[in-house]
């Protein structure tokens, strides 16, 4: 009662600010969107749920996580685990399969295969599936011999359709799913690892429609292959889709809370639409469905995520009353709108009632006071941040650095990339990337081109990402000389631009290379900044 009486007397001081608080942010730990659309504070005052049962007066616990949807195996877990325990030769072995590829049939490098002198067994076939995920053809020569030679265990099957999704080859993946069924195996899984490639292939059409068919599986798509469905669709951006497909089979699959909080978590966390997410809250009580603490917390992180400081609180004291007990996930958002709206103060204390309930800050609750200070140029209270989250043994994440990295001198920049190093977390590509694109928009390519020099000392080879930024800024900055040198490097190791080609294309007399006198106009080199935060994002996943 004490925070929501704060943020009264903060709203009735500042009434413009809170109404209009969703303005343009910065990119923060709590994922902000470039664009999120304006919302009334009135729009939200009036209580929105209709009470159509009687609420336990005992205490309930929840858990933000959705654990009544089928979880997709996780492929990264499972290298990981085979990594601990197996690691001889995968590294020789996938040399040999790409020397495979030299073959002109496949029944030629099977045989070569045969010959190599390497002997299969279920991890290894795994393992260098994995390491070739990026060349899906080996990757499917290796699981053809892995086949001949009985060595391809459930999972590789599903590994084998997933890289195959992840390359839009489905029609070979749904020969797999057929040899399945050929040989009476569930394809439960495989199926779902489908409906979630075509999601991601951004064909949602084609997700849902699996999802109809699975009939003709012998598989009765139950509430919980629903809310799988649901799941995928709302992870890949189909939030929408999957809002109207859960609505339109409502007689066939009954409304229930889960299938609200999947879309809730969409609108909330997804996408950070907060008009969105209050007209699924309204729909929940059209429905005549109760929120639970997991509805609570989606939607109090929605509101942190835009800053509106009094609806945040205003719904954690609902939640309270109603019988929900917040867990870290909707303290970690009070502490971090309560940071961006300078109440400091007000977050720690939130830090220490949370060790007071037996809870443990991790290292996002300091981290979402950490960012936002910085954001806003007051190192020295992030510091003091930082202090205390060593002081509770908590160790700072690359996250917490690349935070300090947003406003720091060139001085500044050194000193974290050398404590980053001694701490053992970084810096990798990501953290070279975040800084030469904050200085180039401060328009200091020097440097930035001592940055490029310094990443050479850190052992962090330049990628296509890289390389592209660079080269964009400098040709924005006017410094054709060094954008030349530094783009000649870069298709020396292989790497090419077309966005940058056409910029750097010889137009000199006899031949002569030169630049075209077309500047790089600022949306241009937003453009090649996003492009190669993307291409990064890609490379890390």
């Amino acid at each position: 009662m004490r925070l929501l009486s704060l943020a009264r007397r903060l709203y009735s001081a500042r009434p413009i600010a809170f109404k209009h608080i969703i303005g343009y942010q910065q990119p923060s730990l709590f994922s902000a969107q470039p664009e999120i659309r304006c919302h009334f504070f009135g729009a939200f005052r009036q209580p929105s749920v209709r009470h159509c049962s009687t609420i336990p007066p005992k205490l309930r616990f929840f858990s933000s996580g959705n654990s009544t949807s089928y979880e997709i195996i996780n492929f990264d877990k499972c290298v990981d685990t085979l990594r601990e325990k197996y690691h001889v030769g995968v590294n020789e072995f996938v040399g040999i399969v790409q020397k495979a590829s030299d073959f002109g049939s496949g029944d030629e490098a099977i045989s070569f295969l045969d010959e190599c002198g390497v002997e299969p067994n279920q991890e290894l076939v795994f393992l260098v599936i994995w390491e070739l995920r990026d060349q899906w053809k080996l990757a499917y020569l290796l699981f053809k011999w892995g086949e001949k030679c009985k060595c391809i265990g459930e999972n590789t099957w599903c590994l084998m359709i997933w890289i195959l999704g992840n390359h839009s080859k489905f029609s070979t993946a749904w020969s797999l799913i057929r040899d399945l069924l050929q040989m009476s195996t569930d394809i439960q899984e495989a199926v779902l690892i489908m409906i979630d490639r075509y999601a991601a292939a951004n064909n949602a059409g084609k997700a849902i429609q699996t999802f109809q068919i699975l009939e003709k599986f012998s598989m009765s798509p139950d509430q919980r292959t629903l809310l799988t469905l649901l799941n995928i669709l709302c992870k890949h951006g189909f939030i929408e889709e999957a809002e109207e497909f859960m609505l339109i089979n409502k007689k066939l699959f009954p409304l229930e809370i889960d299938g609200f909080n999947i879309i809730l978590n969409g609108w909330c966390n997804i996408v950070v639409d907060i008009f969105e997410a209050k007209r699924v809250w309204r729909e929940m009580s059209k429905c005549c469905i109760e929120p639970n603490g997991t509805s609570y917390s989606h939607m109090i992180s929605c509101f942190s995520k835009v800053r509106n400081l009094f609806d945040s609180l205003r719904l954690y004291d609902e939640m309270q009353k109603r019988g929900w007990v917040p867990g870290l996930e909707v303290y970690n958002s009070l502490v971090y709108v309560l940071t961006c709206e300078n109440c400091v103060k007000e977050a720690l204390k939130i830090i220490d009632k949370v060790k007071h309930m037996g809870l443990r800050p991790d290292s996002s609750t300091y981290n979402l006071m950490i960012c936002p200070l910085c954001e806003s140029s007051k190192l020295d209270e992030a510091r003091s941040i930082l202090a205390l989250m060593e002081e509770d043994n908590i160790s700072p994440t690359i996250e917490t650095y690349h935070a300090f990295l947003a406003s720091a001198s060139l001085e500044g920049t050194v000193e974290v990339l050398n404590t980053m190093r001694k701490a053992g977390v970084g810096p990798n590509g990501e953290t070279f990337l975040l800084i030469l694109d904050r200085f180039m928009k401060l328009k200091q390519p020097e440097t930035a081109l001592t940055i490029w020099l310094e990443m050479k000392q850190y052992e962090v080879v330049p990628e296509s990402a890289h390389y592209s930024l660079l080269v964009g800024g400098l040709l924005e900055c006017r410094l054709y000389s060094k954008a030349r040198e530094l783009y000649a490097e870069m298709k020396s190791n292989g790497i090419d631009d077309p966005g940058l080609r056409k910029f750097l294309q010889p137009t000199g007399p006899r031949g002569q290379g030169g630049v075209t006198h077309k500047p790089v106009t600022d949306a241009g080199y937003k453009d090649l900044s996003c492009l190669a935060m993307i291409l990064v994002a890609s490379k890390e996943t």
